[in-house]
């Protein structure tokens, strides 16, 4: 990770010091503890009648709330200083940080090792919460080792500090820009133990309620940790402070929808509307409102105010500080609000006795799955369904935008991406996705979709080639933009890793055999945010290897068409062999969790899974015949080119290179003659 040159990144003696922002941020970290402890005072004697446990004494009840408010303050400053360092400020031509997105990385850094020191406290105290017993008991080690591992929040927590130790070290080695968005996306991941804990990990549409969290909480630490990334870096008058400015404006409004739509359908799960006003959980939700609109209205005077001011002098930054430090301090109050809403008991009458299915799956099944309920009995999927409709809106805004100034793309490829997207919203957002987690075979029937149907559409679209032709260059002078981060990712040393053919081979066709036949499977089944992984590695997985099978988009490795063929003639066999192990099994993956859905209708457990085996050898070869076919075509489209070049060329040379092939086999003709003399 290191560059050889170091020392052009070290700060100049003339800039200010690194710690002038320090004050800010422990003054918002202080109000969002405050704030949290505050609420819990309100409700606090509720939550322990309603848990039925003691009163685990001042330390835990309000130092909890207080701990997690800071730690989510500190985990939002190092998102929004490694997304700085990524995309808001520039690196050297060189591809070293530069100074700002340098002190970007060693604030986030320091950020992330509060967030660890806020986590590992919070295991103690969350075992204390949960045991009603004193802090100080909770945190001898004879407790705190056997209790772990049966409170899952603790051990949430437990995983969020190891997490961040491992994210604050590997910052520690990064001086080069291509590290920084894998800082951010680690640090994400940060946020993922706790997101499928909790009130949304629990009750009725429980899957509803987790996934709109996920989607919550990284949108609101992007705008957290972006505003708070930015005000440092206009207070230490760091360079470009008017593009990272407009950038994360645009960042900031997505964020601002993301959020606004997340919080009313997760708010929705857990209260009705009557509640709002009757209860002191839904009272809390109108003040997140409230919050929302009061930072949405600093961020439109961000855009009336200081963005025009920037964009006529890029060293006006007043406007831009004021507005800022406004908003981190409501934006503070904002996250101890959410960590109070988090630790007050919603209303009692959301949830109700549920049945078996609903506790497991969050929500009930009508019946078997037959063709009509599998088409037309929806359940929308938050993660895949959104993202498969965003992947379509924003592909056709790039089709658009080359045809309005005046460039053609093939139809096929639209039409195929197209069908790509709808497959995947069909496959986790229909009755296929809704009955996927209860029933093997539709699972398969899911999973068969997800990895070779909706990969091969994708990758027939060509998204990468559209990006590259539709985003605007920022020339020699200009400040790199997405199109200069996706060139530099397909040449990142991690794409060329992926791509080679035989590690993208085993990670589609690995993946079958170790998550089905390694006993992953039947281990994760009852784990929603297994689920999640499992669909995301169906996608990724299978987009790499029809990414370097196909070969429409760059990639940075060149692969003959032989190669390419190689690579699907030896999935099939695979492919082939895993449908008929399924259907040779003799022990049925997971039959303690389907035999706890209390589904009467599926009681044929091993007739199932032997049919999802079937559905696997069937369909497992259709899109790799495909693949195989269109890489026919393309050869001899390629081998038809090279004779055009070839043409062309002979015609601007008049033959000379078959004049010269001829006078060759002349002059051999004469040697021959000589020699036979």
């Amino acid at each position: 990770m290191a560059a050889p040159d170091v020392g052009t990144i070290e700060p100049s003696s003339t800039e200010p010091a690194p710690t002038a922002s320090t004050s800010v941020f422990a003054t918002a970290g202080l109000i969002a503890a405050v704030v949290a402890a505050l609420i819990i005072s309100l409700s606090a004697s509720d939550a322990l009648v309603l848990l039925g446990i003691p009163d685990p004494g001042p330390a835990t009840t309000y130092g909890l709330p207080a701990v997690r408010a800071i730690g989510e303050i500190a985990v939002s400053i190092a998102i929004g200083s490694f997304l700085l360092a990524a995309f808001l400020v520039p690196p050297q031509k060189s591809g070293v940080l530069d100074v700002d997105g340098y002190r970007a990385v060693r604030t986030g850094s320091v950020a992330v090792i509060v967030w660890a020191a806020c986590a590992l406290v919070l295991v103690p105290l969350t075992l204390s919460d949960t045991s009603g017993q004193p802090f100080t008991v909770a945190i001898q080690p004879s407790n705190l080792w056997v209790a772990l591992d049966q409170v899952e929040i603790a051990s949430a927590w437990r995983w969020t500090a190891i997490l961040a130790v491992v994210l604050a070290i590997a910052s520690r080695a990064v001086l080069r820009w291509s590290w920084t968005p894998l800082l951010l996306v680690f640090a994400l991941g940060t946020l993922m133990p706790i997101a499928v804990t909790g009130h949304s990990s629990s009750g009725g549409s429980h899957d509803v309620a987790t996934n709109s969290l996920i989607l919550h909480l990284t949108a609101a630490t992007l705008w957290a940790g972006g505003l708070f990334a930015v005000l440092a870096h206009a207070r230490r008058r760091g360079a470009y402070t008017d593009v990272a400015t407009r950038r994360f404006s645009s960042i900031a409004t997505v964020c601002f929808v993301v959020m606004a739509a997340s919080g009313v359908i997760n708010a929705l799960v857990r209260v009705s509307v009557s509640d709002l006003f009757g209860t002191l959980y839904g009272r809390l939700i109108l003040g997140k409102i409230v919050a929302l609109v009061v930072l949405g209205l600093f961020g439109w005077m961000q855009r009336r105010r200081s963005l025009p001011a920037l964009a006529a002098n890029p060293e006006s930054r007043g406007a831009l500080i004021r507005f800022a430090g406004g908003e981190v301090l409501v934006m503070a109050a904002t996250i101890g609000l959410a960590v109070g809403l988090g630790r007050t008991p919603p209303p009692s009458n959301v949830n109700p006795d549920l049945s078996l299915t609903e506790a497991a799956l969050g929500y009930d099944l009508d019946g078997p799955p037959t063709l009509a309920r599998l088409m037309f009995d929806w359940r929308f999927d938050l993660i895949f369904g959104t993202a498969s409709i965003v992947l379509a809106v924003v592909y056709l805004l790039g089709v658009r935008r080359l045809h309005k100034r005046g460039d053609s793309w093939p139809v096929g490829r639209t039409v195929a991406f197209v069908l790509g997207c709808v497959t995947m919203l069909v496959a986790t957002s229909s009755g296929v996705g809704k009955y996927s987690p209860a029933v093997f075979s539709v699972h398969m029937g899911a999973h068969m979709a997800l990895s070779m149907l909706v990969p091969v559409l994708l990758a027939l679209g060509g998204a990468l080639t559209l990006a590259l032709r539709a985003l605007p260059a920022a020339g020699k002078s200009g400040v790199p933009g997405p199109r200069e981060w996706l060139l530099q990712a397909l040449h990142s040393p991690v794409s060329r890793f992926l791509t080679h053919p035989i590690v993208a081979a085993v990670l589609f066709v690995g993946g079958f055999y170790a998550l089905y036949l390694g006993g992953v499977f039947g281990a994760i089944l009852d784990n929603h945010t297994a689920h999640l992984l499992m669909n995301a590695h169906f996608i990724l997985s299978g987009y790499l290897f029809y990414w370097v099978v196909i070969g429409v988009d760059p990639s940075p490795r060149h692969i003959e068409p032989i190669t390419k063929l190689a690579m699907v003639f030896g999935s099939l066999p695979f492919h082939a062999f895993f449908g008929v192990a399924l259907m040779s099994m003799n022990t049925v993956m997971g039959g303690w969790y389907y035999r706890t859905l209390g589904l009467d209708w599926n009681g044929d457990l091993m007739g199932d899974q032997k049919l999802g085996g079937g559905i696997a050898w069937a369909t497992g070869e259709i899109p790799l015949v495909l693949v195989m076919l269109a890489l026919l075509i393309q050869w001899s489209r390629s081998d038809d080119r090279n004779a055009q070049r070839t043409d062309r060329a002979a015609d601007r040379d008049h033959d000379a290179d078959l004049a010269a092939h001829n006078a060759m086999f002349a002059e051999l003709a004469r040697r021959d003659r000589e020699g036979e003399r």
